[in-house]
């Protein structure tokens, strides 16, 4: 059961119940939510939604799913190739630990994604949240599922604070943990369940504590909805940043059949910044050199001219 003082007030059946009751008939119809969607399916939209709006996320899903419905189809295909169909998704590496991920599974797991979270964390890119949310969503294993929608909604609904810390604390999952239905199945519909609310309506700017079927026990909005005054909360640069430049290089190489002249990869940005960017690229795998002055995306076999 949950303890403190803060939450020993809480009914868990009551709130069980009129959370899975609102995601029931609120949630999104997403693809990777349907039962015939397999855990490969189910992999692949974890992966792809981190730090990534779900609305980007859901054609670039479907492409690949109808691409590569099994990862030994994905395992089959080069490294350049699952680069270029990652789209903008951002974060390209993760695309090359999908496709490494799904080498591992063809491999290791004759072609099945694995149940046990121990040999989900072992595959390429999968960490534990990654591990939990397959366990729980493609398999509806009993796990911990916290991200940080969830960990907004908890901040509230339990502990009446407007914010999550800036980082994931140990005590965060013990509530988590303590949060979970006794039925398993119920357990895993209520991760997700969760994760839906802080996404729709526990929202980090804007709350809609109108529509919240869970206002009336919410110790932040029974508190009078006071404002975060925990560590400061930085939000990520972008414009001119290595990272909008390597995004910039990645582009350019997705959009050319050939390799193309390193001039011509993020022209009008500052060359040093450019070298650096190149080079980590190279570094992470996501792009190779082709002779001495073109680029291309990995697993490609033109040479430049």
């Amino acid at each position: 059961m949950v303890s403190g003082a803060r939450t020993s007030a809480l009914d868990l059946a009551s709130l069980h119940d009129e959370v899975l009751r609102w995601y029931a008939v609120s949630s999104r119809d997403l693809p990777w939510r349907e039962p015939s969607c397999s855990p490969w399916g189910v992999l692949l939209s974890e992966v792809m939604s981190q730090q990534t709006p779900l609305a980007r996320v859901e054609p670039i899903w479907r492409e690949w799913m109808a691409r590569w419905p099994t990862p030994a189809d994905l395992a089959r295909e080069s490294p350049g190739e699952v680069v270029r169909a990652w789209g903008r998704l951002g974060y390209p590496r993760r695309a090359l630990r999908l496709h490494e991920a799904a080498t591992v599974i063809a491999q290791r797991h004759d072609g099945e994604v694995p149940r046990d979270q121990t040999e989900l964390r072992a595959l390429p890119g999968i960490g534990d949240y990654t591990a939990a949310a397959v366990a729980a969503f493609a398999f509806g294993d009993r796990s911990v599922v916290v991200d940080t929608n969830v960990r907004r909604v908890q901040a509230r609904l339990v502990t009446g604070l407007a914010q999550a810390s800036p980082a994931m604390t140990r005590a965060e999952v013990a509530l988590a943990e303590d949060l979970l239905p006794d039925d398993d199945e119920d357990a895993a519909t209520w991760n997700v369940a969760v994760m839906e609310l802080g996404a729709l309506v526990c929202t980090a700017r804007a709350p809609r504590c109108e529509e919240c079927p869970v206002s009336a026990r919410c110790a932040w909005v029974l508190g009078g909805r006071p404002a975060y005054d925990g560590p400061p909360r930085r939000g990520q640069k972008w414009h001119g940043t290595d990272r909008q430049v390597r995004g910039i290089i990645v582009q350019a190489l997705r959009e050319s059949t050939e390799p193309v002249r390193r001039e011509a990869l993020a022209p009008g940005r500052d060359e040093v910044q450019v070298d650096r960017c190149l080079a980590g690229l190279v570094e992470d795998g996501l792009v190779e050199p082709v002779g001495a002055e073109h680029y291309a995306l990995p697993g490609r076999e033109e040479a430049a001219g």
